[in-house]
């Protein structure tokens, strides 16, 4: 590494992989004196052609003065970075801070030119565009707000790189030359396009790893049994249609075949490309086969190998070798530890799993973390989608055990745009970046469900998850997530609960649930438990235990015609004696009544009724399923003439009725259905953050740099605080400290009665109900006389610290907070002050910045909204003025980031207005945002 006095140290928080275009991966990093034979031989694998765009001339070789040139940099004004593959240069970047009449410059000069080399073999993958990136973060780190670039007319690929990249740009042409110039700061547009080309990148990524042409597996032992034998079988008898391969190094030399699959000791050995492996050895030779593998250019790996950051700090260190060794050679890993990865889809039918059946086929994308949570989903989603429900089941399956590498973001964004997954399960025990998932699970969500579960939602994360810290409880956590779009639920139950009425039926169009069924008692308790998941049933229809088919074909038909009507829940009950409904027979009525009106969503409540589970799968499946010559058979039952009724196929995407064995599962599913197709409907119109004339940006920007001048972190004082909040409009009620009795009364004459007298003890400080606190002293003689009660029931007023404050009109006390958490980003909370909202947890949340819409929302979620809104006969508090108090918050931290913590409380929201009669505020230099900086891989 370079030494020199001139030279600033090497600066490693520069270095990162990326992913590109093809999904494929790259690592950036400064260019050093250590370099030069890197360059060289870098060089020499240009064109000529690229070497003409580069330099504007024949230049077939790099003097010595060239390579020093280019290796020599002080990392200031002089930078250079390369990405590379396999250790080997593939591209290089580099800028030199030049002064107004374009010659080298030091600081404070803020442009520099800024020029590329890409290797041709590796043209198109993105390179330039990622390089672009990073040299720009560095740029503008070291005070560069500029740059300048001169390109050949003939070169547009390079042109394209510069237009393309969503900067405010300047293009002029002069002397046979192209010259763009572009600030640097970051646009909408120009993150737009950073995050449109973090999606293609690290989809095609993922898709790589579960479409492969190849597959070799690692560790497939020469005996039955084990984990490498097993995925070698679960892979070939899945019918995967690609090519397999057993490696061992084991094997006998003479022997060419595994399981009837061609087998290698080496994959190197092996003729003809491999896009994946799946390795299966021991932790302490897995290293070797990386090596392999990346010098025969595999794509990606499968690691289900164990002994690694789940085993403690030793396997954590061979974890993070593994991640760097394989991120070498552009691979990319899923794993270690993992359970596998499945794609049901008839092109690929890849099974690399140690699941010993594939899945049903179906439009269920499915994520976990945990191998043997994976186990258990993909078991009762073959149960419930085959045997229950109809042929729901799964298009693609990961498991990404300890997710070194591959996480949950990288699969979102794969089925984001997979036009063979219509809805998303996800069981998590960490997130890795709560502020990237929240991002991608927005988008997601604004396309097709996404269902997640959390586990280890009360303590530590897995050993083998690298995981942010974050401040944040879970129940926050989970808020956002909603706000997010995501359906949150609490249990694996509960999430095949929800994927099986997502993947099935359509979203309902509102709350209103029509009840019809065979059961009064049944109908009652499907009441009930719509109720409490804040549906609104109507009266639930008894068709009585002698009820035909056709009985349910009608009241199925009129309930779904019914404009007052978003959704149906049907309940059934075993019928017994002479002419009861079959189960073919009910559910054939079922789904043709289902069919006739496809706009409503419908689900089926029953009591052990094993025969009508397996019928509605039969009834909603009838048309040959692709790829099978025969149809699904189906035990005939016999229907009575009067109960006959006219059927069909159901066509190709009808939709399957979906059973519960529970009310309360079915209710559940639906009310989450339905708060999900109100979020889709808010979110087609997100509203907007309001402007607001009297903020004035400019000076709370100037106190905060000159507060933060004096240390690191500060929580502010009282007027400075009332200064800041002041300059975005938020006023806050003065309070005067009250040492002694006649300081007290000096405050009040000065502010005027009637008057509070609280005391500020921490022990004190907003607990009323602590007697801490004396409302409405009108004049002298009360305040004297209540400053002595307070001193004689809690101690001196050292302890106390009494304050005086003008009454505020009475109303509802609020809480508003915002606070910035290094993980999850700015969040703003609101809840009703007082133990009983902390005692219950009655918060609300959202990300900051709110929109008008979002604050209105906000206002009306927690669960003693109503006390805002005229409850018990109460005067209806301004919520109004309430809404524009948390925008005006959200724009402060929003707008400065040194604002990392704020607190108004109590805020007394009255009929007409609001009273801000307690703030707190605190700064310090804002965490870094990795979201707003170049694409990049989690470092290791």
């Amino acid at each position: 590494m370079q030494t020199s006095p001139d030279r600033h140290e090497y600066p490693a928080h520069w270095e990162a992989d990326v992913v590109l275009r093809d999904g494929g991966t790259a690592r950036i990093r400064p260019i050093t004196v250590d370099d030069a034979d890197r360059l060289v031989s870098f060089y020499e694998q240009v064109s000529d052609e690229s070497k003409y765009y580069r330099f504007f001339a024949p230049y077939p070789r790099l003097s010595a003065k060239d390579v020093h040139r280019f290796t020599h940099h002080d990392f200031v004004d002089r930078v250079g970075l390369a990405a590379t593959v396999g250790g080997e240069f593939i591209a290089t970047v580099r800028y030199d801070r030049i002064g107004a009449d374009g010659t080298p410059a030091s600081a404070p000069a803020d442009e520099a030119e800024v020029a590329f080399l890409v290797q041709d073999a590796h043209q198109g993958r993105g390179v330039a565009s990622a390089l672009l990136e990073h040299i720009g973060a560095v740029a503008r780190e070291r005070g560069i707000r500029r740059f300048a670039a001169e390109v050949l007319p003939a070169n547009n690929k390079m042109i394209k790189v510069f237009t393309d990249a969503g900067y405010t740009q300047k293009r002029s042409f002069e002397d046979g030359v192209v010259r763009l110039e572009f600030d640097l700061e970051p646009t909408d547009r120009s993150l737009a396009v950073q995050y449109a080309r973090e999606h293609r990148a690290e989809a095609r990524s993922v898709q790589r790893l579960l479409a492969p042409g190849s597959v070799a597996v690692i560790g497939a032992g020469r005996t039955p049994g084990g984990v490498g034998r097993s995925v070698l079988g679960n892979i070939r008898d899945a019918g995967y249609s690609g090519r397999l391969y057993a490696v061992n190094k084991a094997l006998p030399e003479d022997q060419k075949e595994l399981d009837g699959v061609p087998a290698h000791r080496s994959v190197r050995d092996i003729d003809g490309p491999v896009d994946l492996a799946v390795v299966a050895v021991p932790a302490e030779y897995v290293p070797d086969v990386v090596t392999e593998c990346g010098e025969h250019g595999v794509q990606g790996l499968v690691v289900v190998s164990a002994g690694y950051a789940e085993s403690g700090p030793e396997g954590r260190e061979r974890q993070r070798a593994l991640v760097r060794h394989a991120r070498t050679y552009g691979m990319r890993i899923i794993g270690p530890n993992a359970f596998g990865i499945i794609n049901t889809s008839p092109r690929v039918r890849l099974n690399a799993s140690l699941a010993p059946e594939v899945p049903r086929p179906g439009r269920i994308g499915l994520f976990a973390q945990s191998g043997a949570i994976g186990i258990a989903l993909l078991s009762r989603l073959h149960r419930r989608g085959g045997g229950v429900t109809g042929v729901t089941g799964v298009s693609t399956f990961v498991s990404s055990g300890n997710r070194a590498d591959v996480s949950g973001n990288d699969v979102l964004q794969y089925w984001y745009e997979d036009p063979d997954t219509d809805v998303v399960l996800m069981y998590l025990e960490s997130i890795g970046n709560p502020r990237k998932f929240t991002r991608l699970a927005r988008r997601t969500a604004a396309a097709k469900p996404l269902v997640v579960v959390q586990g280890a939602r009360h303590g530590a994360a897995p050993q083998g998850h690298a995981v942010r810290a974050t401040r944040l409880p879970h129940a926050t956590v989970s808020a956002l997530l909603r706000q997010a779009g995501v359906i949150r639920v609490d249990t694996i139950t509960e999430l095949v609960d929800a994927g099986l009425l997502l993947a099935r039926q359509p979203l309902p169009a509102g709350p209103r649930v029509a009840i019809l069924g065979n059961s009064e008692s049944l109908g009652l308790l499907t009441y009930d438990a719509c109720l409490a998941e804040g549906l609104r049933p109507h009266p639930p229809q008894d068709l009585t235990t002698a009820a035909s088919a056709a009985d349910f074909h009608a009241a199925l038909s009129r309930a779904l015609a019914d404009d007052r009507c978003d959704a149906v829940v049907v309940t059934a009950i075993p019928a017994v004696g002479e002419g009861s409904v079959g189960d073919a027979a009910l559910a054939e009525a079922l789904r043709s009544a289902s069919a006739a009106a496809p706009g409503k969503p419908v689900l089926v409540v029953h009591v052990e009724l094993g025969g009508l589970a397996r019928a509605l799968s039969a009834a909603a499946s009838t048309a040959p399923q692709a790829g099978s010559d025969n149809p699904p058979q189906t035990i005939p039952t016999p229907v009575p003439a009067a109960e006959r009724l006219p059927t069909t196929e159901a066509p190709e995407g009808a939709h399957l009725i979906p059973a519960y064995p529970a009310a309360e599962r079915a209710a559940r599913a639906l009310g989450q259905a339905v708060a999900y197709a109100q979020w889709r409907r808010d979110a087609a119109e997100p509203g907007k953050v309001p402007e607001y004339e009297d903020i004035n940006e400019r000076g709370a920007a100037a106190l905060i740099d000159g507060l933060l001048a004096r240390g690191q972190g500060l929580t502010l004082g009282t007027d400075e605080t009332c200064d800041l909040l002041g300059h975005y409009g938020v006023q806050v009620h003065r309070a005067l400290p009250a040492p002694t009795p006649d300081a007290a009364a000096e405050a009040a004459r000065s502010l005027g009665y009637p008057v509070a007298l609280k005391a500020t003890a921490p022990h004190l400080r907003h607990r009323a109900d602590l007697g801490g606190v004396r409302l409405d002293l009108a004049d002298e003689e009360q305040l004297r006389r209540s400053y002595v009660e307070l001193t004689e029931l809690f101690g001196a007023p050292e302890e106390l610290r009494p304050v005086v404050q003008r009454m505020a009109p009475r109303g509802v006390d609020v809480v508003v907070r915002a606070v910035i958490d290094p993980a999850a980003g700015a969040v703003l909370s609101f809840g009703l002050a007082g133990a009983a909202s902390q005692l219950l947890g009655d918060t609300a949340h959202r990300l900051i910045p709110v929109t008008d819409r979002e604050a209105t929302s906000l206002v009306r979620s927690i669960r003693t909204a109503p006390l805002l809104f005229g409850w018990r006969g109460s005067a209806p508090a301004d919520t109004r003025a309430l809404e524009e108090l948390l925008l005006r918050v959200s724009r402060l931290v929003d707008d400065h980031p040194e604002v990392v913590a704020v607190t108004l409380e109590p805020v007394v929201v009255a009929s007409h207005g609001l009273s801000v009669l307690g703030a707190s505020v605190r700064l310090a230099h804002p965490p870094a945002r990795d979201d707003l900086g170049p694409r990049t891989l989690p470092a290791y």
